[in-house]
């Protein structure tokens, strides 16, 4: 089984990443929790150049290839073996982070860079999308005080972004996922986590994957 969490900068998706882990274990699963972009060990490197304030002179498609990069080595070295073991895999992040940010957010064609990811995941593709979907000023909010909590200051290039690029990402992902909405569920993150978690198992529960 494979899940991955996708949204918008601030929307909790690693804390509700960690809060499945814990409820499939509970039920007797054998979890692998990764993420994108960092998930092998080239994608630690590339991690550091994508988030750093100081690649801010990217051009978009230098951070797509980039983006694509990790993804390949990420599918052929973590996704893929744990998958063949039977592990269950939730990924914070995958290949319709690229189609959104990379497309709608950065103007490039989506169906391009859907045939890119077919290429990069070698056509592994999530049986359960969840996205946590809020209003950009929620999330900013969010990601900016995490930051500051964290002391995190080798990341934050999208954070920075303008509001108007944070805006074409949200709606590019309900766009997508309407687009693609046989493997997307979407879940109101605008609540605490205990209130968002209870959405993605009530979801789940619903849910014919």
């Amino acid at each position: 089984m494979f899940i991955t969490f996708e949204g918008i900068e601030g929307c909790g998706k690693t804390t509700q990443v960690n809060r499945l882990k814990e409820y499939f274990e509970s039920l007797g699963k054998e979890v692998l929790v990764t993420l994108e972009p960092g998930g092998s060990r080239l994608g630690k490197t590339l991690r550091k150049i994508l988030l750093s304030m100081e690649s801010q002179d990217l051009t978009r498609e230098a951070e797509l290839f980039l983006y694509l990069a990790d993804r390949a080595q990420h599918v052929d070295q973590i996704i893929r073996p744990a998958l063949e073991q039977g592990q269950v895999v939730i990924s914070d992040r995958y290949a319709d982070s690229t189609v959104v940010y990379q497309g709608y957010g950065r103007g490039l064609d989506p169906q391009i860079l859907h045939s890119f990811n077919e290429i990069a995941t070698r056509g592994i593709w999530p049986d359960l999308t969840i996205l946590l979907d809020l209003p950009v000023e929620i999330g900013l909010k969010r990601a900016v005080t995490r930051n500051l909590q964290t002391k995190q200051t080798d990341e934050g290039r999208f954070e920075a972004e303008s509001i108007d690029f944070h805006n074409r990402v949200r709606e590019g992902y309900l766009t997508w996922a309407a687009l693609n909405k046989n493997r997307f569920i979407i879940v109101d993150a605008t609540g605490s986590v205990d209130e968002i978690f209870e959405q993605i198992k009530n979801k789940l529960s619903d849910s014919t994957f």
